[in-house]
């Protein structure tokens, strides 16, 4: 097997932009794509392939939760412009997906006390919901303001 990411085989939804992270984890679980929507949120998506897939060829819980942390935590990149970590993640399974299935995620900040985002996110694949629940997440380190960040000047 290839330690390359290969170009997708598929039609990317409009206005979602794959995301240039080649390193680490998730080299291993990508593609992912991210898209800024109407007032400037966010959401990221991925296509379902068979290395995020279990023995019954569903979506891995472990992928799904992966794929929550990076798409909830992302909304702290946004408003701070740094480097973060999750402090905790909790998760509700309502549904699963099969491979070819355009997973969405998003979140919103419900309260920022102590340095603490605590956001409620959501996952879906078109109208059905898969995942619920919510997350708390740490801003540990400043970086330069990316493009769609609120402190980005370019």
């Amino acid at each position: 097997m290839s330690d390359d990411i290969s170009a997708p085989t598929f039609e990317v939804p409009e206005g979602y932009v794959a995301l240039d992270w080649r390193r680490g984890f998730v080299r291993q679980i990508g593609p992912l794509y991210r898209r800024q929507g109407p007032g400037g949120a966010f959401s990221m998506g991925f296509r379902v392939e068979d290395h995020h897939t279990n023995g019954m060829k569903n979506a891995h819980g472990g992928m799904m939760m992966s794929f929550a942390d990076m798409a909830w935590g992302h909304v702290v990149s946004v408003e701070t412009s740094s480097y973060w970590v999750t402090v905790r993640l909790t998760l509700d399974f309502l549904s699963s997906a099969q491979i070819g299935d355009w997973i969405e995620g998003s979140s919103e900040v419900l309260s920022t006390d102590d340095s603490l985002y605590v956001v409620r996110g959501k996952i879906w694949s078109g109208d059905r919901l898969l995942v619920t629940g919510s997350g708390v997440f740490k801003p540990i380190q400043q970086r330069d303001p990316r493009p769609g960040e609120r402190a980005f000047q370019g």
